[in-house]
Protein backbone atom coordinates (compact mmCIF):
# COMPACT_ATOMS: atom_id res chain seq x y z
CA UNK A 1 0.00 0.00 0.00
CA UNK A 2 1.47 3.61 -0.93
CA UNK A 3 -0.04 6.84 -0.39
CA UNK A 4 -1.75 6.78 -3.91
CA UNK A 5 -2.78 3.32 -4.80
CA UNK A 6 -3.23 0.10 -2.74
CA UNK A 7 -1.80 -2.95 -4.59
CA UNK A 8 -3.26 -6.47 -3.81
CA UNK A 9 -1.14 -9.76 -4.70
CA UNK A 10 -3.45 -12.60 -5.30
CA UNK A 11 -3.77 -16.10 -6.64
CA UNK A 12 -6.16 -18.79 -8.07
CA UNK A 13 -6.70 -22.02 -6.18
CA UNK A 14 -8.61 -24.02 -8.68
CA UNK A 15 -7.08 -27.20 -10.08
CA UNK A 16 -8.52 -27.20 -13.10
CA UNK A 17 -10.13 -25.22 -15.69
CA UNK A 18 -12.30 -24.93 -18.61
CA UNK A 19 -11.33 -25.14 -22.15
CA UNK A 20 -12.79 -22.03 -24.25
CA UNK A 21 -12.21 -23.82 -27.28
CA UNK A 22 -13.50 -27.28 -26.77
CA UNK A 23 -14.98 -27.21 -22.94
CA UNK A 24 -13.00 -29.46 -21.32
CA UNK A 25 -11.22 -29.60 -18.27
CA UNK A 26 -7.85 -29.83 -17.20
CA UNK A 27 -5.18 -29.81 -15.08
CA UNK A 28 -1.92 -30.09 -16.28
CA UNK A 29 -0.02 -26.83 -16.15
CA UNK A 30 1.69 -25.44 -18.66
CA UNK A 31 2.98 -21.83 -16.86
CA UNK A 32 2.15 -19.10 -14.68
CA UNK A 33 2.22 -15.01 -15.06
CA UNK A 34 0.74 -12.35 -13.34
CA UNK A 35 -2.59 -9.71 -14.24
CA UNK A 36 -2.75 -6.50 -13.30
CA UNK A 37 -6.78 -5.34 -13.83
CA UNK A 38 -7.58 -2.33 -11.98
CA UNK A 39 -10.64 -2.24 -9.09
CA UNK A 40 -13.32 -0.37 -7.72
CA UNK A 41 -11.09 2.54 -5.64
CA UNK A 42 -11.14 2.18 -2.09
CA UNK A 43 -10.73 5.13 0.56
CA UNK A 44 -10.03 7.39 -2.22
CA UNK A 45 -7.03 5.75 -3.44
CA UNK A 46 -6.66 3.36 -6.69
CA UNK A 47 -6.65 -0.30 -6.32
CA UNK A 48 -4.59 -2.69 -8.71
CA UNK A 49 -4.49 -6.30 -8.00
CA UNK A 50 -1.34 -8.51 -8.79
CA UNK A 51 -3.53 -11.74 -9.85
CA UNK A 52 -1.33 -14.47 -10.84
CA UNK A 53 -2.86 -17.17 -12.93
CA UNK A 54 -1.88 -20.11 -14.70
CA UNK A 55 -1.79 -21.45 -18.02
CA UNK A 56 -3.23 -24.90 -18.53
CA UNK A 57 -2.42 -27.43 -21.68
CA UNK A 58 -5.47 -28.32 -22.95
CA UNK A 59 -6.13 -32.39 -23.17
CA UNK A 60 -8.04 -32.27 -26.09
CA UNK A 61 -5.76 -33.19 -29.18
CA UNK A 62 -8.38 -32.07 -31.77
CA UNK A 63 -8.83 -28.91 -29.96
CA UNK A 64 -7.45 -26.11 -31.94
CA UNK A 65 -6.11 -24.53 -28.39
CA UNK A 66 -2.92 -25.84 -27.11
CA UNK A 67 -2.78 -23.86 -24.14
CA UNK A 68 -5.27 -21.79 -22.35
CA UNK A 69 -5.31 -19.03 -19.28
CA UNK A 70 -7.07 -19.40 -16.78
CA UNK A 71 -10.16 -16.97 -15.58
CA UNK A 72 -11.41 -16.00 -12.12
CA UNK A 73 -15.32 -16.45 -12.72
CA UNK A 74 -16.98 -12.65 -11.81
CA UNK A 75 -13.17 -11.44 -11.51
CA UNK A 76 -11.58 -11.58 -14.79
CA UNK A 77 -12.07 -12.14 -18.62
CA UNK A 78 -9.75 -12.41 -21.58
CA UNK A 79 -7.71 -9.48 -22.45
CA UNK A 80 -9.75 -7.52 -19.67
CA UNK A 81 -7.26 -4.56 -17.87
CA UNK A 82 -10.45 -3.99 -15.84
CA UNK A 83 -12.16 -6.26 -12.90
CA UNK A 84 -15.65 -7.13 -13.72
CA UNK A 85 -16.49 -4.75 -10.64
CA UNK A 86 -15.45 -1.82 -12.20
CA UNK A 87 -16.19 -2.79 -15.66
CA UNK A 88 -19.91 -2.85 -14.10
CA UNK A 89 -19.63 0.28 -12.35
CA UNK A 90 -18.30 2.14 -15.67
CA UNK A 91 -20.63 0.46 -17.43
CA UNK A 92 -23.72 1.55 -15.55
CA UNK A 93 -22.42 5.43 -15.51
CA UNK A 94 -22.41 5.20 -19.42
CA UNK A 95 -25.64 4.37 -19.54
CA UNK A 96 -26.79 6.72 -17.69
CA UNK A 97 -25.09 9.43 -18.64
CA UNK A 98 -23.21 8.76 -21.93
CA UNK A 99 -19.82 10.25 -22.77
CA UNK A 100 -18.34 13.48 -21.64
CA UNK A 101 -20.83 13.64 -18.53
CA UNK A 102 -20.12 10.14 -17.89
CA UNK A 103 -15.59 10.59 -17.89
CA UNK A 104 -16.39 13.63 -15.47
CA UNK A 105 -18.45 11.29 -12.94
CA UNK A 106 -15.43 8.66 -13.21
CA UNK A 107 -13.12 11.47 -12.45
CA UNK A 108 -15.12 12.27 -9.12
CA UNK A 109 -14.74 8.87 -7.95
CA UNK A 110 -11.20 7.65 -8.77
CA UNK A 111 -11.22 5.72 -11.73
CA UNK A 112 -10.96 7.91 -14.68
CA UNK A 113 -12.00 6.78 -18.32
CA UNK A 114 -12.62 8.80 -21.51
CA UNK A 115 -15.21 9.33 -22.92
CA UNK A 116 -15.10 7.18 -26.29
CA UNK A 117 -13.98 4.45 -23.70
CA UNK A 118 -17.73 4.51 -22.14
CA UNK A 119 -19.11 4.60 -25.61
CA UNK A 120 -16.97 1.70 -26.65
CA UNK A 121 -17.81 -0.45 -23.65
CA UNK A 122 -21.88 0.43 -24.38
CA UNK A 123 -21.73 -0.06 -27.86
CA UNK A 124 -19.97 -3.98 -27.03
CA UNK A 125 -22.95 -4.94 -24.72
CA UNK A 126 -25.66 -7.35 -26.23
CA UNK A 127 -29.14 -6.78 -26.46
CA UNK A 128 -31.00 -7.84 -23.54
CA UNK A 129 -33.11 -11.22 -23.81
CA UNK A 130 -36.95 -10.13 -24.32
CA UNK A 131 -39.78 -12.67 -24.60
CA UNK A 132 -42.62 -11.96 -27.49
CA UNK A 133 -44.88 -9.40 -25.62
CA UNK A 134 -48.29 -9.97 -25.45
CA UNK A 135 -49.65 -6.46 -25.69
CA UNK A 136 -47.15 -3.89 -27.97
CA UNK A 137 -46.80 -0.06 -28.02
CA UNK A 138 -45.87 1.35 -30.93
CA UNK A 139 -44.77 5.22 -31.77
CA UNK A 140 -41.95 7.33 -33.75
CA UNK A 141 -39.55 9.06 -32.87
CA UNK A 142 -37.21 11.67 -34.39
CA UNK A 143 -33.94 10.93 -34.82
CA UNK A 144 -33.38 14.55 -36.67
CA UNK A 145 -36.52 16.11 -36.32
CA UNK A 146 -38.49 16.77 -39.97
CA UNK A 147 -35.89 14.73 -41.52
CA UNK A 148 -34.91 11.04 -39.88
CA UNK A 149 -37.30 9.13 -37.97
CA UNK A 150 -37.35 6.05 -36.34
CA UNK A 151 -39.78 3.44 -34.92
CA UNK A 152 -39.69 2.69 -30.99
CA UNK A 153 -41.64 -0.55 -29.61
CA UNK A 154 -42.66 -0.81 -25.95
CA UNK A 155 -44.50 -4.36 -23.79
CA UNK A 156 -47.14 -1.84 -22.69
CA UNK A 157 -47.57 -4.67 -19.51
CA UNK A 158 -43.96 -4.22 -18.38
CA UNK A 159 -43.26 -0.88 -19.66
CA UNK A 160 -39.81 -1.76 -21.31
CA UNK A 161 -38.83 -1.26 -24.50
CA UNK A 162 -38.65 -3.92 -26.72
CA UNK A 163 -36.60 -2.82 -29.65
CA UNK A 164 -35.81 0.68 -31.44
CA UNK A 165 -36.43 0.22 -35.69
CA UNK A 166 -34.22 3.09 -37.86
CA UNK A 167 -36.73 4.16 -39.57
CA UNK A 168 -40.83 4.21 -39.81
CA UNK A 169 -41.82 2.50 -42.59
CA UNK A 170 -45.21 -0.34 -42.55
CA UNK A 171 -42.62 -3.19 -44.90
CA UNK A 172 -40.20 -2.81 -41.68
CA UNK A 173 -42.99 -2.73 -38.99
CA UNK A 174 -44.48 -5.68 -40.28
CA UNK A 175 -41.28 -7.38 -40.28
CA UNK A 176 -40.98 -7.10 -37.07
CA UNK A 177 -44.75 -8.06 -35.69
CA UNK A 178 -44.55 -10.96 -38.53
CA UNK A 179 -41.41 -12.46 -36.73
CA UNK A 180 -43.34 -12.56 -33.14
CA UNK A 181 -46.57 -14.33 -33.53
CA UNK A 182 -47.71 -14.09 -30.27
CA UNK A 183 -48.72 -10.63 -30.15
CA UNK A 184 -52.67 -10.15 -29.36
CA UNK A 185 -52.89 -6.48 -29.25
CA UNK A 186 -51.31 -3.59 -30.38
CA UNK A 187 -51.41 -0.16 -29.35
CA UNK A 188 -50.87 2.71 -31.50
CA UNK A 189 -51.80 6.37 -32.90
CA UNK A 190 -53.34 6.15 -35.55
CA UNK A 191 -50.17 7.07 -38.23
CA UNK A 192 -50.84 5.55 -41.53
CA UNK A 193 -47.47 3.50 -41.37
CA UNK A 194 -48.55 2.00 -38.10
CA UNK A 195 -51.73 1.14 -38.91
CA UNK A 196 -50.49 -0.16 -42.55
CA UNK A 197 -47.97 -2.26 -40.40
CA UNK A 198 -49.71 -3.82 -37.72
CA UNK A 199 -52.33 -4.64 -40.34
CA UNK A 200 -49.62 -6.82 -42.83
CA UNK A 201 -47.36 -7.12 -39.79
CA UNK A 202 -50.00 -8.50 -36.88
CA UNK A 203 -53.26 -9.87 -38.67
CA UNK A 204 -54.34 -11.57 -35.55
CA UNK A 205 -53.48 -8.72 -33.39
CA UNK A 206 -56.37 -6.28 -32.11
CA UNK A 207 -55.02 -3.30 -33.09
CA UNK A 208 -56.24 -0.10 -30.90
CA UNK A 209 -56.00 3.48 -30.89
CA UNK A 210 -54.66 5.81 -28.31
CA UNK A 211 -57.52 7.73 -26.41
CA UNK A 212 -54.79 10.48 -25.92
CA UNK A 213 -54.62 11.27 -29.75
CA UNK A 214 -57.87 10.93 -30.44
CA UNK A 215 -58.80 13.46 -27.97
CA UNK A 216 -56.00 15.87 -29.19
CA UNK A 217 -57.21 15.48 -32.50
CA UNK A 218 -60.58 16.50 -31.40
CA UNK A 219 -58.88 20.01 -29.52
CA UNK A 220 -57.51 20.49 -33.00
CA UNK A 221 -60.44 20.49 -34.92
CA UNK A 222 -62.33 22.06 -32.42
CA UNK A 223 -60.39 25.02 -32.09
CA UNK A 224 -60.49 25.44 -35.88
CA UNK A 225 -64.35 25.46 -35.69
CA UNK A 226 -64.07 28.36 -32.68
CA UNK A 227 -61.53 30.19 -35.04
CA UNK A 228 -64.20 29.71 -38.15
CA UNK A 229 -66.77 31.74 -35.78
CA UNK A 230 -64.13 34.28 -34.54
CA UNK A 231 -66.85 36.92 -35.13
CA UNK A 232 -68.76 35.46 -32.50
CA UNK A 233 -66.56 36.21 -29.38
CA UNK A 234 -67.14 39.60 -29.33
CA UNK A 235 -69.70 42.32 -31.66
CA UNK A 236 -67.87 44.75 -33.44
CA UNK A 237 -67.87 48.30 -31.95
CA UNK A 238 -69.54 51.09 -32.97
CA UNK A 239 -67.28 53.68 -34.56
CA UNK A 240 -68.02 57.17 -32.76
CA UNK A 241 -70.10 59.69 -34.82
CA UNK A 242 -67.77 62.21 -34.84
CA UNK A 243 -64.87 60.78 -36.15
CA UNK A 244 -67.05 59.37 -38.64
CA UNK A 245 -68.05 62.89 -40.14
CA UNK A 246 -65.23 65.36 -39.00
CA UNK A 247 -62.01 63.36 -40.16
CA UNK A 248 -58.50 64.27 -38.69
CA UNK A 249 -57.10 67.39 -41.61
CA UNK A 250 -53.50 66.03 -40.42
CA UNK A 251 -54.67 62.21 -41.20
CA UNK A 252 -55.61 63.67 -44.67
CA UNK A 253 -52.68 65.00 -45.74
CA UNK A 254 -50.55 62.73 -47.46
CA UNK A 255 -47.58 63.57 -46.19
CA UNK A 256 -48.25 65.20 -42.64
CA UNK A 257 -45.83 66.97 -40.47
CA UNK A 258 -42.49 64.99 -39.28
CA UNK A 259 -42.07 63.22 -42.79
CA UNK A 260 -38.36 63.52 -44.04
CA UNK A 261 -39.72 63.95 -47.53
CA UNK A 262 -42.15 66.89 -46.70
CA UNK A 263 -39.70 68.30 -44.54
CA UNK A 264 -38.00 69.12 -47.20
CA UNK A 265 -40.15 69.86 -49.98
CA UNK A 266 -41.21 73.02 -47.56
CA UNK A 267 -37.72 73.84 -47.01
CA UNK A 268 -37.03 73.98 -50.79
CA UNK A 269 -40.16 75.64 -51.43
CA UNK A 270 -39.48 78.64 -48.76
CA UNK A 271 -35.21 78.50 -49.99
CA UNK A 272 -36.89 79.62 -53.14
CA UNK A 273 -39.78 82.34 -52.75
CA UNK A 274 -37.07 83.74 -50.35
CA UNK A 275 -34.69 84.28 -53.54
CA UNK A 276 -37.25 85.31 -55.92
CA UNK A 277 -38.59 88.06 -52.94
CA UNK A 278 -34.99 89.03 -52.67
CA UNK A 279 -35.13 90.40 -56.83
CA UNK A 280 -33.52 86.85 -58.30
CA UNK A 281 -34.34 85.85 -61.63
CA UNK A 282 -35.31 82.11 -61.85
CA UNK A 283 -32.28 81.25 -63.98
CA UNK A 284 -30.31 82.71 -60.65
CA UNK A 285 -32.02 80.52 -58.35
CA UNK A 286 -31.46 77.41 -60.85
CA UNK A 287 -27.88 78.12 -60.67
CA UNK A 288 -27.52 78.77 -57.16
CA UNK A 289 -29.60 75.51 -55.99
CA UNK A 290 -28.38 73.74 -58.76
CA UNK A 291 -31.45 72.82 -59.92
CA UNK A 292 -33.02 73.12 -63.34
CA UNK A 293 -35.27 76.02 -64.38
CA UNK A 294 -38.14 73.64 -65.02
CA UNK A 295 -37.89 72.58 -61.21
CA UNK A 296 -37.75 76.46 -59.75
CA UNK A 297 -40.82 77.06 -61.89
CA UNK A 298 -43.24 74.20 -60.61
CA UNK A 299 -41.93 75.24 -57.04
CA UNK A 300 -42.72 78.98 -57.72
CA UNK A 301 -46.56 78.32 -58.81
CA UNK A 302 -47.42 75.83 -56.54
CA UNK A 303 -48.30 75.62 -52.67
CA UNK A 304 -46.06 73.00 -50.52
CA UNK A 305 -48.84 70.61 -50.45
CA UNK A 306 -49.64 70.73 -54.12
CA UNK A 307 -45.64 69.72 -54.32
CA UNK A 308 -46.68 66.63 -52.30
CA UNK A 309 -47.15 64.06 -55.57
CA UNK A 310 -45.43 61.25 -56.79
CA UNK A 311 -45.50 57.38 -56.68
CA UNK A 312 -46.30 57.12 -53.10
CA UNK A 313 -49.22 59.04 -52.77
CA UNK A 314 -53.11 57.43 -54.11
CA UNK A 315 -51.22 54.86 -56.45
CA UNK A 316 -53.62 51.63 -55.74
CA UNK A 317 -52.01 48.50 -54.76
CA UNK A 318 -53.00 44.95 -54.83
CA UNK A 319 -53.65 45.62 -50.82
CA UNK A 320 -56.78 47.30 -51.21
CA UNK A 321 -59.28 44.78 -51.55
CA UNK A 322 -58.09 43.69 -48.30
CA UNK A 323 -57.69 46.92 -46.21
CA UNK A 324 -61.60 47.00 -44.95
CA UNK A 325 -61.11 43.37 -43.27
CA UNK A 326 -57.65 44.13 -42.30
CA UNK A 327 -59.06 47.35 -40.44
CA UNK A 328 -61.91 45.06 -39.11
CA UNK A 329 -59.56 42.77 -37.41
CA UNK A 330 -57.80 45.30 -35.66
CA UNK A 331 -60.38 46.64 -34.22
CA UNK A 332 -61.63 42.73 -33.17
CA UNK A 333 -58.08 42.70 -31.54
CA UNK A 334 -55.75 41.02 -33.62
CA UNK A 335 -53.06 43.61 -34.21
CA UNK A 336 -50.24 40.64 -35.23
CA UNK A 337 -49.34 41.52 -38.81
CA UNK A 338 -47.91 38.44 -39.76
CA UNK A 339 -51.12 36.76 -38.11
CA UNK A 340 -53.32 38.96 -40.66
CA UNK A 341 -51.04 38.48 -43.67
CA UNK A 342 -51.78 34.74 -43.23
CA UNK A 343 -55.17 35.29 -42.50
CA UNK A 344 -55.74 37.24 -46.17
CA UNK A 345 -53.52 34.39 -47.78
CA UNK A 346 -56.67 32.06 -47.84
CA UNK A 347 -58.32 35.24 -49.56
CA UNK A 348 -56.19 35.59 -52.44
CA UNK A 349 -52.34 36.37 -51.59
CA UNK A 350 -51.49 39.83 -52.33
CA UNK A 351 -47.43 41.06 -53.01
CA UNK A 352 -46.16 39.81 -49.98
CA UNK A 353 -46.16 40.24 -46.26
CA UNK A 354 -43.90 43.87 -46.49
CA UNK A 355 -46.84 45.05 -48.11
CA UNK A 356 -49.29 44.05 -44.81
CA UNK A 357 -46.62 45.47 -42.68
CA UNK A 358 -46.36 48.58 -44.03
CA UNK A 359 -49.83 49.64 -44.02
CA UNK A 360 -49.98 47.95 -40.76
CA UNK A 361 -47.14 50.13 -38.92
CA UNK A 362 -48.17 53.52 -41.37
CA UNK A 363 -51.92 53.60 -40.72
CA UNK A 364 -53.15 50.85 -38.20
CA UNK A 365 -50.59 51.44 -35.23
CA UNK A 366 -51.58 54.64 -34.88
CA UNK A 367 -55.33 54.17 -34.43
CA UNK A 368 -56.97 53.98 -30.70
CA UNK A 369 -57.69 50.44 -29.93
CA UNK A 370 -61.36 49.49 -29.27
CA UNK A 371 -62.79 49.67 -26.23
CA UNK A 372 -63.73 47.54 -23.71
CA UNK A 373 -62.60 44.05 -22.38
CA UNK A 374 -60.33 41.35 -24.62
CA UNK A 375 -62.10 39.15 -26.28
CA UNK A 376 -61.43 35.78 -25.72
CA UNK A 377 -59.17 33.49 -28.35
CA UNK A 378 -59.98 30.30 -30.12
CA UNK A 379 -57.76 28.33 -27.77
CA UNK A 380 -58.52 29.89 -24.77
CA UNK A 381 -62.66 29.16 -25.86
CA UNK A 382 -61.21 26.19 -26.64
CA UNK A 383 -59.88 24.90 -23.31
CA UNK A 384 -63.29 25.93 -21.58
CA UNK A 385 -65.25 23.62 -23.74
CA UNK A 386 -62.09 20.63 -24.04
CA UNK A 387 -62.56 21.20 -19.57
CA UNK A 388 -64.82 19.11 -17.46
CA UNK A 389 -67.50 21.78 -16.07
CA UNK A 390 -67.48 20.92 -12.63
CA UNK A 391 -63.48 21.59 -12.90
CA UNK A 392 -63.41 24.84 -14.51
CA UNK A 393 -63.54 27.84 -12.67
CA UNK A 394 -66.24 30.30 -12.20
CA UNK A 395 -65.23 33.07 -14.12
CA UNK A 396 -64.14 30.82 -16.88
CA UNK A 397 -67.62 29.32 -17.03
CA UNK A 398 -69.48 32.65 -17.04
CA UNK A 399 -67.30 33.75 -20.35
CA UNK A 400 -68.35 29.82 -21.86
CA UNK A 401 -71.74 30.52 -21.01
CA UNK A 402 -72.00 34.39 -22.66
CA UNK A 403 -70.15 32.42 -25.62
CA UNK A 404 -71.92 29.81 -26.86
CA UNK A 405 -75.32 31.91 -26.10
CA UNK A 406 -74.33 34.02 -28.87
CA UNK A 407 -73.38 31.78 -31.45
CA UNK A 408 -75.49 28.35 -31.96
CA UNK A 409 -72.54 26.50 -33.48
CA UNK A 410 -70.42 26.37 -30.91
CA UNK A 411 -72.98 25.62 -28.56
CA UNK A 412 -73.72 22.61 -30.85
CA UNK A 413 -69.93 22.09 -30.84
CA UNK A 414 -69.54 22.06 -27.38
CA UNK A 415 -72.41 19.14 -27.49
CA UNK A 416 -70.57 16.94 -29.75
CA UNK A 417 -67.61 17.78 -27.92
CA UNK A 418 -69.25 16.28 -24.01
CA UNK A 419 -70.51 13.62 -26.09
CA UNK A 420 -67.30 12.31 -27.54
CA UNK A 421 -65.74 12.96 -23.98
CA UNK A 422 -68.27 10.74 -22.59
CA UNK A 423 -66.55 8.07 -24.59
CA UNK A 424 -63.12 8.19 -23.57
CA UNK A 425 -63.89 8.67 -20.47
CA UNK A 426 -66.69 5.89 -19.67
CA UNK A 427 -65.43 3.45 -22.09
CA UNK A 428 -68.29 3.70 -24.58
CA UNK A 429 -66.91 3.06 -27.94
CA UNK A 430 -70.36 1.44 -29.57
CA UNK A 431 -71.37 4.78 -29.19
CA UNK A 432 -68.74 5.84 -31.71
CA UNK A 433 -70.77 5.20 -35.07
CA UNK A 434 -73.62 7.08 -33.89
CA UNK A 435 -71.34 10.43 -33.15
CA UNK A 436 -69.70 10.20 -35.84
CA UNK A 437 -73.09 10.17 -37.76
CA UNK A 438 -74.59 13.49 -36.34
CA UNK A 439 -71.38 15.37 -36.23
CA UNK A 440 -70.93 14.64 -39.74
CA UNK A 441 -74.24 15.81 -40.35
CA UNK A 442 -73.16 18.93 -38.90
CA UNK A 443 -72.66 21.65 -42.34
CA UNK A 444 -71.25 24.44 -39.92
CA UNK A 445 -68.44 22.73 -38.48
CA UNK A 446 -66.82 21.66 -41.16
CA UNK A 447 -63.30 20.95 -39.39
CA UNK A 448 -65.34 18.73 -36.97
CA UNK A 449 -66.80 16.40 -39.93
CA UNK A 450 -63.78 16.08 -41.27
CA UNK A 451 -62.46 14.94 -37.98
CA UNK A 452 -65.45 12.86 -38.08
CA UNK A 453 -64.80 11.43 -41.47
CA UNK A 454 -61.46 10.49 -40.67
CA UNK A 455 -62.61 7.95 -37.70
CA UNK A 456 -64.28 6.33 -39.98
CA UNK A 457 -61.15 5.58 -41.78
CA UNK A 458 -59.93 3.43 -38.86
CA UNK A 459 -63.06 2.91 -37.47
CA UNK A 460 -62.26 -0.49 -36.22
CA UNK A 461 -59.36 0.82 -34.00
CA UNK A 462 -60.73 3.79 -32.57
CA UNK A 463 -63.67 1.88 -30.89
CA UNK A 464 -61.14 -0.85 -29.35
CA UNK A 465 -59.74 2.47 -28.29
CA UNK A 466 -62.59 3.68 -26.71
CA UNK A 467 -63.82 0.32 -25.50
CA UNK A 468 -60.40 -1.41 -24.12
CA UNK A 469 -58.61 -0.13 -21.03
CA UNK A 470 -54.86 -0.20 -23.32
CA UNK A 471 -53.23 3.16 -24.13
CA UNK A 472 -49.80 4.55 -25.84
CA UNK A 473 -48.98 6.74 -22.47
CA UNK A 474 -46.27 3.90 -21.72
CA UNK A 475 -44.50 4.72 -24.93
CA UNK A 476 -45.22 8.53 -25.03
CA UNK A 477 -43.36 7.98 -21.61
CA UNK A 478 -39.99 6.36 -23.78
CA UNK A 479 -40.43 9.04 -26.81
CA UNK A 480 -39.77 11.66 -24.00
CA UNK A 481 -37.02 9.63 -22.71
CA UNK A 482 -35.46 8.82 -26.07
CA UNK A 483 -35.69 13.22 -26.75
CA UNK A 484 -33.72 13.05 -23.25
CA UNK A 485 -30.96 10.25 -24.49
CA UNK A 486 -30.39 12.64 -27.67
CA UNK A 487 -29.77 15.96 -25.61
CA UNK A 488 -26.81 13.83 -23.98
CA UNK A 489 -25.49 12.22 -26.75
CA UNK A 490 -25.30 15.48 -29.16
CA UNK A 491 -22.96 15.11 -32.21
CA UNK A 492 -22.35 10.59 -31.11
CA UNK A 493 -26.08 10.10 -31.45
CA UNK A 494 -26.24 7.32 -34.07
CA UNK A 495 -28.73 4.82 -33.81
CA UNK A 496 -26.99 1.73 -32.84
CA UNK A 497 -25.39 3.55 -29.60
CA UNK A 498 -28.85 5.35 -29.38
CA UNK A 499 -30.44 1.87 -29.29
CA UNK A 500 -28.18 0.46 -26.95
CA UNK A 501 -28.96 2.97 -24.10
CA UNK A 502 -32.38 2.82 -24.93
CA UNK A 503 -32.64 -0.64 -24.49
CA UNK A 504 -30.09 -1.76 -21.81
CA UNK A 505 -30.69 2.27 -19.65
CA UNK A 506 -31.98 1.43 -16.43
CA UNK A 507 -32.07 -2.55 -16.71
CA UNK A 508 -28.51 -3.09 -14.56
CA UNK A 509 -24.75 -2.60 -15.22
CA UNK A 510 -23.65 -5.30 -17.71
CA UNK A 511 -26.63 -7.77 -19.19
CA UNK A 512 -24.02 -9.93 -21.21
CA UNK A 513 -25.52 -13.70 -20.43
CA UNK A 514 -27.61 -14.74 -23.03
CA UNK A 515 -28.62 -18.10 -20.59
CA UNK A 516 -30.86 -15.95 -18.11
CA UNK A 517 -34.33 -16.79 -19.12
CA UNK A 518 -36.73 -14.05 -19.16
CA UNK A 519 -39.21 -13.49 -16.57
CA UNK A 520 -42.59 -12.87 -18.17
CA UNK A 521 -44.52 -11.02 -15.38
CA UNK A 522 -41.91 -8.78 -15.55
CA UNK A 523 -40.82 -8.82 -11.74
CA UNK A 524 -37.19 -9.03 -10.94
CA UNK A 525 -36.68 -12.74 -10.79
CA UNK A 526 -33.80 -14.16 -8.45
CA UNK A 527 -31.74 -15.55 -11.51
CA UNK A 528 -31.94 -12.19 -13.05
CA UNK A 529 -28.09 -10.93 -12.16
CA UNK A 530 -26.22 -11.42 -14.68
CA UNK A 531 -22.65 -12.10 -14.89
CA UNK A 532 -21.23 -8.76 -15.83
CA UNK A 533 -23.00 -7.94 -12.39
CA UNK A 534 -20.32 -8.76 -9.94
CA UNK A 535 -20.71 -7.94 -5.92
CA UNK A 536 -18.14 -7.49 -3.52
CA UNK A 537 -18.32 -11.25 -2.67
CA UNK A 538 -17.13 -11.57 -6.51
CA UNK A 539 -13.66 -11.53 -5.25
CA UNK A 540 -13.89 -13.02 -1.65
CA UNK A 541 -10.43 -15.52 -0.47
CA UNK A 542 -13.15 -18.23 0.74
CA UNK A 543 -14.40 -18.51 -3.15
CA UNK A 544 -11.53 -18.22 -5.78
CA UNK A 545 -8.86 -15.94 -4.40
CA UNK A 546 -6.61 -16.10 -1.89
CA UNK A 547 -5.16 -13.22 -0.53
CA UNK A 548 -1.53 -13.41 0.10
CA UNK A 549 -0.32 -10.69 2.03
Amino acid sequence: MTDMAVRVEALSTARQATCPGCGRLSGRVHGSYLRFPHDLPTVGKSVVLALRVRRFICAEGSCPRKTFAEQVPGLTRRFGRRTERLRSTLISVGLALAGRSGARMTDVFGAPVSRNTLLRSIASLPDPPTATPRVVGVDEYAQRKGRIYGTVLVDVETRRPIDLLPDREADTLAAWLAERPGIEIVCRDRAPFSADGATRGAPQALQVADRWHLWHNLGEAAEKCIYRHRDCLRPLPEQPEELQEKPDPAASSPWPTGHRFAERTRAKHATIHALLVAGHSKRSVARQLGMTLNTILRFSRATPEEMFTGQWQDRPTRLDAYKPYLDQRWQEGCTNAWKLWEEIKEQGPPRGYAGVRAYVSRNLRGKPRPVGPRPPSARAVTRWILTHPDTLPECDRIQLKVVLASCPELTALAEHVRSFACMVTELQGERLPEWIESARADADLPSLSRFAQHLERDLDAVIAGLTQPWNSGVVEGHVNRIKMLKRQMFGRAGFELLRKRVLLYGQGAAQESSSTSPNPSGKPSKNSRREGSVSSAAIEPSKSVNSLR
